[in-house]
């Protein structure tokens, strides 16, 4: 299934390379990627996702490990809730 990765929080080094080898570990794999840092601060990134044979909840259980040794917020949502909370 499509689901969507969202990671805030101050910029620091190695968040790509960890978050994208979670998804990596966890059998996913990265279908877009966008990132961009703000202000030369805050780190932005959002990829969209295809989960295989993982469950959403599964994959939040390794992204969330990543969030808390990095200080970052790190969300993942199935692609259609993500759709609806973001349209008019």
């Amino acid at each position: 299934m499509k689901a969507i990765v969202s990671v805030l929080g101050k910029d620091k080094k190695g968040i790509i390379a960890k978050v994208s080898n979670a998804l990596y570990e966890n059998d996913c794999n990265i279908l877009d990627i966008s990132q961009t840092i703000m202000q030369s601060n805050y780190f932005t990134m959002l990829m969209m996702v295809e989960t295989g044979d993982k469950t959403i909840s599964e994959v939040n259980d390794a992204l969330s490990k990543i969030a808390d040794e990095m200080a970052v917020e790190i969300r993942i949502q199935h692609e259609n809730i993500f759709t609806s909370m973001n349209s008019i």
